[in-house]
């Protein structure tokens, strides 16, 4: 077989699995928003075959012989070229996948499905005793999964690769350590200041249809295409991509407090704007998917935070916010951007300000870390959750469904993913600088109301590459120089350091 034709087979039979997917990804949103309370059982058999029609495509022998005609073509000799991309993908899938037993790749996949489904329920009850054997189960199979796939140094470096390819588990230790030093030290610089932000603001009568409204309104403004997706309310914020066409987010709502529907909302905008971005024509191919999960987290935590916390973001915006709740009318602009950056250690991840959302991570990064080297079993996870929020934070849940029940990851078997939030703030500090430094004032932009011309640098330099780079390569290529905590360190200190006179 001539490798053009070789390529054309194999292209085609990948475009018509991402179709499958796509359908199983349709079916996860519905799982996650609106499936009757007695579907979950069947769904989750659905996920099961599913996940084995999936298998057996990713490691059918055609994919094998049609990557064994494409050896040596010429036309992959430019390794940036889309072709050459594409093929370098898909070969790492398939070595991946099919190292995999069908069975475990089966059980897993339903033991996700139903870990998921019982989170939501048993997470209302806080009932950490009927949870943890789901959860058993899933640190088992996923424990099997990382043995059948393989790494070079440690189980942790292969759950690493599916989320954030070339990432390592050692290399993200040093960078949590420097973080986590600095992150305390600045914390404890701003508590002890005097000058505090408002209490409250956030937590008043904010009735629910008018934040429905303008949470709507503010990403369909920032870049989120409204005609391309929806909005629905759910459990645990999230986004989703069916395909080109169809982007989702969720977020959720409380009558008594603004922040969570607010910057949850931005937030999987972020996510939403990254996926809208991809280019369509390479749809079902790795040219057309994201970097990683930590380059998309840079897009959904830059747009929450640098962007929509911004004073600029909020010149513009706050006129709405105020004609739309009555509880603001005596609240000042300045007030409200003070409170909107307010740092306060607290229990929940997803409301945790800027400062502190790290050290969340860290405590979720170092669990998993001893979870997988053999050094902590799923029995001993609330005491040593409780333990860690005591030493970052200072502070320990009351009860389980705030402390080490509080996150869907867990219970959908999403083990590696936590830390590509914290490498997210590390990206999102570059590429903001980057922005800033090719754009000039950006804040001056938000306060006219001017969103896209970051949106369509962002498009231009991340979003138009799909998976051409590795990650880390990604962020360097674009701003010139090797990602660092640093850059965010330095970010949240001249920030905060304003805010806070410190």
């Amino acid at each position: 077989m001539k490798p053009e034709d070789a390529y054309a087979e194999l292209r085609r039979f990948q475009i018509e699995t991402a179709y499958y997917q796509s359908l199983g990804a349709l079916a996860s949103w519905d799982q996650r928003t609106y499936i009757p309370r007695k579907g979950h059982e069947h769904r989750a058999r659905q996920f099961a075959a599913l996940a084995q029609l999936l298998h057996r495509r990713r490691t059918s022998p055609r994919i094998g012989e049609w990557l064994d005609a494409l050896e040596g073509a010429s036309f992959l000799s430019d390794e940036t070229a889309p072709e050459a991309v594409n093929v370098r993908e898909w070969r790492r899938a398939y070595e991946r996948s099919r190292r995999v037993p069908e069975e475990l790749a089966v059980a897993l996949a339903q033991a996700q499905s139903e870990g998921e489904s019982a989170w939501e329920e048993l997470r209302r009850l806080d009932d950490w005793k009927g949870f943890k054997p789901y959860l058993e189960r899933l640190v088992a199979l996923t424990r099997e999964y990382a043995e059948a796939v393989g790494y070079e140094t440690e189980a942790y470096d292969a759950l690493l690769e599916d989320y954030e390819p070339g990432e390592r588990a050692a290399r993200l230790q040093e960078m949590f350590a420097v973080l986590g030093r600095d992150s305390q030290r600045l914390l404890e610089a701003v508590m002890g200041s005097p000058f505090q932000p408002p209490e409250g603001v956030l937590n008043r009568d904010y009735p629910l249809d008018a934040q429905v409204r303008v949470v709507r309104e503010i990403v369909g403004r920032i870049g989120y295409d409204l005609e391309a997706g929806r909005i629905d309310p759910t459990t645990h914020p999230f986004e989703l991509s069916v395909g080109p066409g169809d982007v989702r987010i969720t977020t959720r709502y409380y009558p008594d407090y603004l922040g969570a529907a607010l910057f949850g909302g931005i937030h999987e905008a972020g996510h939403a704007m990254y996926e809208q971005g991809l280019p369509a024509e390479h749809w079902g191919t790795p040219m057309g998917e994201a970097a990683g999960m930590g380059v998309h987290e840079s897009q959904s935590r830059l747009w929450e935070n640098a962007v929509g916390r911004s004073l600029g973001f909020w010149e513009h915006f706050y006129p709405l916010l105020q004609g739309s709740f009555d509880s603001l009318s005596g609240v000042s602009l300045a007030s409200f951007h003070r409170a909107v950056n307010a740092v306060r250690p607290s229990l929940i991840r997803v409301e945790a300000d800027e400062l502190t959302y790290n050290l969340h991570i860290q405590v979720r990064f170092e669990l998993e870390l001893a979870l997988f080297r053999g050094q902590l079993e799923v029995a001993d996870l609330p005491e040593a959750w409780n333990a860690k929020y005591r030493e970052y934070l200072g502070i320990e849940p009351k009860n389980y469904k705030d402390g080490v029940m509080q996150d869907v990851h867990w219970a959908a078997g999403l083990f590696g993913y936590f830390p590509t939030y914290t490498l997210g703030n590390v990206y999102a500090a570059e590429l903001y600088r980057a922005a800033s430094n090719a754009l000039g004032d950006l804040e001056g932009r938000f306060a006219r109301g001017q969103f896209a011309p970051l949106l369509n640098w962002l498009r231009e330099n991340i979003h138009a590459h799909g998976r051409r780079y590795l990650p880390r390569r990604l962020i360097e290529q674009v701003t010139g120089r090797e990602p660092s905590a640093k850059t965010l360190t330095a970010y949240l200190k001249e920030k905060f350091g304003n805010l806070y006179r410190i």
